[in-house]
């Protein structure tokens, strides 16, 4: 298996191509990784590769080295017809975040692979629960990355009970490699950092339902305030409202009412209103860039 010392540029499987996917694959590209990802079908594969091919495009013009896309490039496959056939230093799953989903994928590349370290990117599912699905529950543990990937500084390592400390070694130097700071947290329902960013979420959210304030004087006050790179609103809008409403009802189950999902977010999800890639939430969005507040009086009312 392929270690970090090894001349040769140390190989990752990312299963699944979807935002977190391909921000991944990218990060682990522009460390001179080699990088395969394995997406659902043709159609998601050629996506993925646009995705990333313009985020690297992006990095190699802020470095002032074009010539590093093309090379980042040519360390970078897309697969649409199940597990590689490569020898990977390291799996990270990022397949949505339903529960049946990640122990279907995490059982077949548990079984197809039975050295590699596996890695799952849930932001709050168990990382003991999803062990099941893993032969060697050693060998298995949360890598958390954070969005967008290529611009972060963070990667939240969750060990879970069985998690043997080589395995955690190993996940501390792949962060390094990456340029990222790591923290590490025994497993325990949201980690540090979806607990913590959760509940500010939710209570940002019932002081916009309460009408306290608008979603706009809510997010810089916190942002001058607290010095919040981005305000709890605008974050729930990029992460997906759907995603906040899915973790908080994960957290809400585990955790008790602190964590009781607001009826405004439900709403919310409910009209669509899903945030930046439904092109409304808290904002108005056009792609990646915020607009005006979005009108939420209605929904408010009900």
């Amino acid at each position: 298996m392929p270690q970090l010392g090894d001349e040769k540029s140390p190989t990752v499987i990312v299963v699944g191509g979807g935002k977190m996917g391909s921000g991944i694959a990218q990060r682990f590209l522009q460390a001179a990784y080699q990088v395969s990802c394995v997406d659902v079908d043709d159609d998601a594969g050629a996506r993925v590769t646009e995705t990333v091919t313009r985020g690297l495009s992006r990095w190699a013009a802020k470095t002032g080295q074009p010539e590093q896309r093309d090379q980042a490039l040519a360390r970078f496959t897309v697969h649409a017809d199940g597990p590689p056939d490569v020898d990977p230093a390291l799996i990270v799953e990022t397949v949505p975040e339903v529960a049946a989903v990640k122990h279907s994928v995490l059982a077949q590349y548990s079984a197809r692979y039975p050295a590699t370290v596996l890695a799952s990117n849930t932001s709050a599912l168990s990382i003991d629960v999803l062990a099941s699905s893993v032969d060697d529950a050693g060998r298995f543990l949360g890598m958390h990355f954070f969005n967008p990937v290529p611009r972060s500084a963070l990667l939240e390592i969750v060990r879970g009970g069985s998690t043997r400390p080589d395995v955690l070694r190993s996940a501390h130097d792949h962060a390094r490699r990456l340029g990222l700071t790591p923290v590490e947290v025994r497993d325990s329902p949201g980690f540090a950092t979806s607990r913590l960013g959760i509940a500010v979420g939710l209570e940002a959210i019932r002081m916009v339902e309460e009408e306290v304030a608008s979603p706009a004087d809510i997010d810089i006050a916190m942002v001058l305030g607290y010095r919040f790179p981005v305000g709890p609103l605008e974050l729930s809008d990029l992460v997906g409202l759907d995603v906040r409403l899915a973790i908080a009802e994960h957290l809400h189950a585990c955790l008790g009412e602190r964590f009781k999902p607001p009826g405004l977010l439900r709403a919310m999800v409910r009209a669509g209103l899903l945030g930046a890639k439904s092109g409304a939430g808290f904002y108005v969005w056009d792609g990646t860039t915020k607009g005006a507040s979005s009108p939420l009086r209605d929904l408010i009312a009900r």
